[in-house]
């Protein structure tokens, strides 16, 4: 048996050199040693080409397909704005439409008056509630013209001025489509507007329309004109006053010095409410002051209170000349 076996082992060696020498591996002759078996297998541990294959080799795809390389972007994409953009409350041609009816002018003329307005009204106020304003007021009502270029004016005679200025208005007809404007504002937002800090020399624009006569709108004007009654009970109120029922008149006799310094308080009036008297000057020696509402075909209540106004002012200057 041991001899069988070393012959064996001769002809092994023998077909592995034979094998050896055309190139072959011993094991494809069937002529393998086993440790020419572990040199080839030490040989092959470091072998090219592709991965190996079979049951118990590693494969990438076993268990499911290998997750892709995670993917860098170049250019990150801006994430979207979480904040609402601010929420304009008021409808354009709803607020000037209303600005329109109270004022009775035209959709232009009330657009140009509300414009000016909240311009003014805007740079009047401090930095926290203009921003306040402009965000709640249409957009078109301050896109064209910066509030950075609106005169600041605090006193009721400058921002009715600026009003006038930039609306071609009379420091009367602004005051009346100011009111109208801020009067809009406050029914379409009146906790906006009480809420603004206005300052005091102002306010005079936030006061309500009166309950009676001129409170009352009318088909084509914002006030109407006070009835038949109404004006009776009216020039009652005003004995030094008469009416043809358009207009109301008063008229003044005093000596000429006297009548100037009365005159010129009368232009004070004007400069501290936007509205004063036409003043007619007949002679040296008298005047006649008429009260007329261009907006309203008629006396309206508005008319009533510049009346009385107008009579304090008399009073007053003629308090002054007394003391003189």
């Amino acid at each position: 048996m041991r001899k069988q076996m070393e012959g064996d082992n001769q002809r092994r060696r023998a077909l592995a050199r034979d094998a050896r020498g055309r190139g072959r591996l011993p094991s494809q002759t069937g002529a393998s040693l086993s440790a020419s078996k572990q040199i080839t297998s030490l040989d092959r541990s470091e072998r090219s080409g592709p991965p190996p294959a079979g049951q118990r080799k590693p494969d990438t795809t076993r268990g499911g397909p290998a997750p892709p390389p995670a993917a860098v972007a170049e250019r990150p994409r801006p994430l979207p704005d979480e904040r609402p953009a601010p929420v304009t409350t008021l409808g354009y041609r709803d607020l000037v439409g209303d600005v329109s009816r109270r004022a009775g002018v035209d959709f232009s003329t009330a657009k140009v008056a509300a414009e000016a307005t909240v311009l003014a009204l805007a740079r009047a106020l401090d930095e926290a509630e203009r921003e306040r304003l402009l965000e709640a007021v249409p957009v078109k009502l301050h896109d064209v013209v910066p509030v950075d270029g609106v005169e600041r004016r605090h006193d009721l005679p400058g921002f009715l001025a600026e009003v006038g200025r930039r609306s071609r208005l009379t420091p009367e007809q602004a005051r009346y489509q100011a009111q109208a404007t801020l009067a809009a504002l406050a029914d379409a937002d009146g906790e906006l507007v009480e809420s603004l800090r206005v300052p005091d020399g102002l306010r005079d624009l936030l006061a309500p329309p009166p309950a009676v006569g001129g409170g009352l709108v009318g088909a084509t004007s914002a006030t109407a004109p006070l009835d038949e009654q109404e004006l009776r009970d009216a020039l009652g109120r005003l004995p030094y006053w008469s009416s043809d029922r358009q207009s109301l008149v008063r008229t003044i006799e005093l000596p000429n010095g006297n009548l100037d310094r009365v005159l010129d308080r009368l232009d004070q009036l004007r400069g501290e409410t936007g509205r004063g008297p036409q003043i007619g000057r007949p002679d040296p020696d008298s005047a006649v002051l008429t009260v007329r509402s261009q907006q309203v075909d008629g006396v309206s209540a508005s008319d009533v209170d510049l009346a009385r106004q107008v009579d304090d002012a008399i009073d007053e200057a003629g308090a002054g000349m007394a003391a003189g």
